[in-house]
């Protein structure tokens, strides 16, 4: 087993990445949190400057992989790619993203990919009520169970990575989805 844990964690507005990040950062000693939003840009401008981003991104993560660190990231190029397929953005992404994942899934990093989402879809509405909008893709119930339906074709493609662990995570209830994350990485109350 690797010394160092990547974790990413993936879904649609409303289903509880924050909540789940913030909980593994409480949970987890020493481990940095990062949360990334993307870009605004949606054009195809946007796409070189997410290249470049996410280009940077893999470079990081290859400087820091020898550190004993494990490093959670609230949203990463997999977000990226489920707005370009779900034509939020004016452009294609896939040949980037595959080109991302293969560099992810060479580094020397205990990989875990969180795809997590709702079972009861009405506590979409509930919770984003609840968030804070941003700018950068409107929220409502329509598009989060529309994302949901890309992020799990893309926990299908990412198995098949044999670095990558998957976990499609259930977040109708926190505390149990928070049992779950913790027996998957071992995480010691």
């Amino acid at each position: 087993m690797k010394d160092n844990r990547l974790i990413i964690i993936e879904g649609p507005q409303g289903t509880g990445k924050t909540t789940l990040a913030n909980y593994l950062r409480e949970n987890i000693k020493g481990a940095n949190l990062y949360r990334l939003s993307g870009q605004n840009d949606k054009t195809i401008n946007g796409k070189k400057y997410s290249i470049k981003m996410y280009k940077s991104l893999i470079d990081y993560l290859y400087k820091m992989q020898d550190i004993p660190m494990d490093l959670i990231f609230d949203r990463t190029f997999m977000t990226e790619e489920v707005y370009a397929r779900l034509g939020y953005k004016s452009y294609s992404f896939t040949d980037v993203y595959r080109e991302l994942v293969d560099d992810l899934s060479q580094l020397k990093y205990d990989i875990h990919y969180f795809s997590v989402y709702l079972e009861n879809v009405e506590l979409f509405r509930q919770r984003l009520a609840r968030e804070s909008h941003h700018n950068y893709q409107a929220f409502s119930l329509e598009n989060s169970v529309n994302q949901q339906k890309v992020y799990r074709d893309i926990s299908n493609e990412l198995a098949l990575y044999t670095p990558i662990h998957v976990h499609n995570i259930e977040m109708d209830n926190f505390d149990t989805a928070y049992d779950n994350v913790r027996k998957i990485l071992k995480i010691n109350r």
